[in-house]
């Protein structure tokens, strides 16, 4: 006889889910919707913990460049005397800044991302603002990686351990990375030169290659999450013409967004285009869900731009340092 999924089938319903977490606890009001929270918290604490990644190791290789450059010293300096505290409270405030901002917008951000990334890449023959734009896609990278979660465990039967799970990597993987930039700062000087610590000599031979490392990562990561962007924004729609007059003044402000962008770029390079240009992509954004979207993408719009404000805040130094080095140049990683 036939007791699988077939037969529930054929009898109108469907097989339990006896291995699910839900299925262990009761039927109550509101139950669903603490599930759904905790997923969302889970969500963006893999988030953060990405971000938190992409800081240490930004953090590790501009702290070098400084090192090794006599004129660079009071930057370095700034680099090390970044409080260690600050660290776990950005990825307190980014999980929950990431858990509040609807699907919807952080596909939009992320979609935004992507098309500014491209077309700055395309428009810089050697690369010269990868290291900038690595600290400019901070909150987009959470976005992007919440986004890619929501879509790829859409559906799961054990959903929200499988987020657990992830969560459990990416925070050990966000702790080590915060352990390697620790002992950089404190220690690199010194190792680097009497050739004691392994890893302080793996850094002397290949730390050149972190930006190569992270733009790799982050190719992948932003091809699936605008993939998953784009489900995610189309679920919504119940039929191409409604797709239709979502996407087509979307298209338009995106493309005026990043021709706006370039040409502030060019004619600044000070600090404050940045916050500018955050400004600017979230009033665009704000006017585009004005006309298309909902009541409550208004609101994630608010908490995308505090999100937004409070990566640069926190990646204040390490800008400093990537504006210089767009001036002057990279220099070669080899000890002082």
């Amino acid at each position: 006889m036939d007791f699988g999924a077939g037969a529930w089938l054929r009898c109108g319903s469907s097989p339990p889910k006896m291995f699910s977490l839900g299925s262990w606890l009761p039927a109550l009001p509101g139950l669903a919707w603490g599930w759904a929270l905790l997923d969302a918290l889970l969500q963006g604490l893999v988030g953060a913990c990405a971000v938190s990644v992409l800081c240490s190791l930004l953090k590790v290789y501009l702290y070098i460049q400084c090192l090794n450059d006599p004129e660079r010293q009071e930057e370095k300096e700034a680099i090390r005397a970044q409080r260690r505290v600050l660290d776990p409270l950005h990825v307190v405030v980014l999980t929950g800044v990431l858990a509040l901002v609807g699907s919807r917008v952080a596909a939009l951000v992320v979609l935004e991302f992507s098309l500014r990334a491209a077309s700055t890449v395309l428009s810089l023959s050697k690369g010269a603002h990868s290291s900038q734009l690595y600290l400019l896609c901070q909150y987009s990278l959470g976005c992007g990686v919440s986004c890619g979660l929501s879509f790829l465990l859409e559906g799961a039967p054990h959903g929200t351990c499988n987020l657990v799970l992830a969560a459990g990597l990416a925070g050990l993987l966000a702790a080590y990375t915060r352990r390697l930039a620790r002992h950089v700062c404190t220690l690199y000087e010194l190792h680097s030169r009497a050739h004691y610590c392994g890893v302080c000599i793996l850094l002397l031979a290949a730390g050149h290659g972190i930006p190569r490392l992270l733009r790799n990562a982050l190719a992948i990561t932003f091809a699936v999450a605008d993939l998953a962007a784009v489900a995610l924004i189309n679920r919504d729609f119940l039929s191409t013409a409604e797709a239709v007059r979502f996407w087509t003044p979307l298209t338009i402000c995106y493309t005026l967004l990043v021709i706006y962008m370039q040409e502030e770029s060019r004619q600044s390079a000070g600090g404050r285009p940045v916050y500018q240009t955050v400004l600017v992509r979230m009033g665009g954004l704000f006017i585009l869900l004005l006309t298309v979207g909902r009541w409550t993408d208004i609101l994630h719009v608010f908490i995308s731009l505090l999100g937004e404000l409070w990566c640069l805040l926190r990646a204040g130094v390490m800008l400093e340092v990537c504006r210089w080095q767009v001036r002057g140049g990279p220099t070669a990683l080899m000890p002082g």
